[in-house]
C-alpha cells in the first residue's frame, strides 16, 4: 500500500499538480486524529488495566468523580455505574485509574453509619450519651464488632454536639439504619425531655446618648 500511495503522489506531480496544499491538509488532519484518538487511546489502556488488576469489579460499590454507584460493567472504555437514584452513569476508564476511587466494598462490607445528634445547652450530657447509645446498641442491624461509639466532642453555636459511629453489614442497610435511628432518638429525647435547637442569635440593644437620638429624629416640616 505504501508503493501505492508513493506512485500515485509522483503520478500527481509529473502531470504537474501541486501537492504542496494537500500535504498540508493531510499532516493537519493527521495531528488532529492524533490528539482526538488520545483519550480513546487512554481509556482503552485503562479498560486493560481494569480488567487485569481488577481493583473495581461488577457488584462493587464505589465513588468516583462525584458519582456514587454499584459497577454493573466494566469495559475496554468505559465502566458503567447504577446509581441509587436508578440512573446510570457512564464513567470513562481513564478516571478511574487518574482519579481517587473510593471502593466502599472491595475486600470488606461493612459500612459505617456517622452522624451528629446536637442538644440544647443545659441537657443533662450523661443523659444524653446513654440515650444515644441504647438507640444504637438496640437496633437489629447494628454490628456488636466493631462496637458502637459515642463522643461529646463539640461546643456549637447553638448547641452541644454527639458523634455517633456505627457499623452495619451492608451498604445497602446503611440509609435505612440511619433513618431508623434517627427517629428513635427523636422518640426517646420527647419522652426524656431533652431538646434538640435550632440555630439562634442573641440581639444585644445598646442605650445611645440624647443628643445623638435628637439629630437623628425626623423633623416635622410643618
Amino acid at each position: 500500500y505504501t508503493i501505492i500511495i508513493l506512485g500515485w503522489f509522483i503520478g500527481l506531480r509529473s502531470v504537474g499538480f501541486q501537492l504542496d496544499a494537500v500535504l498540508v491538509v493531510f499532516g493537519a488532519l493527521g495531528v488532529g486524529m492524533g490528539f482526538g484518538l488520545q483519550n480513546i487511546a487512554n481509556n482503552f489502556v485503562s479498560g486493560v488495566i481494569l480488567l487485569v488488576e481488577r481493583p473495581i469489579k461488577v457488584g462493587d460499590v464505589v465513588s468516583v468523580a462525584g458519582e456514587l454507584g454499584t459497577v454493573e460493567r466494566v469495559g475496554i472504555r468505559a465502566t458503567t455505574l447504577r446509581k441509587f437514584d436508578q440512573t446510570q452513569a457512564i464513567v470513562p476508564n481513564g478516571d478511574l485509574i487518574s482519579s481517587v476511587v473510593n471502593n466502599w466494598t472491595l475486600d470488606d462490607r461493612r459500612v459505617r453509619v456517622d452522624f451528629v445528634v446536637g442538644v440544647a445547652y443545659g441537657s443533662d450530657t450523661r443523659l444524653v450519651e446513654r440515650l444515644i447509645r441504647e438507640a444504637v446498641t438496640e437496633h437489629e442491624l447494628v454490628l456488636d464488632d466493631p462496637e458502637p461509639r459515642i463522643f461529646f466532642f463539640e461546643f456549637g453555636d447553638s448547641s452541644l454536639n454527639f458523634r455517633v459511629l456505627a457499623y452495619v453489614a451492608d451498604i445497602s442497610e446503611r440509609f435505612g439504619t440511619l433513618s431508623d435511628l434517627h427517629f428513635t432518638i427523636d422518640e426517646s429525647f420527647r419522652e426524656h425531655d431533652v431538646e434538640i435547637p435550632f440555630p439562634q442569635r442573641d440581639l444585644h440593644l445598646r442605650s445611645i446618648d440624647d443628643d445623638v437620638a435628637l439629630r437623628h429624629t425626623p423633623t416635622d416640616p410643618g
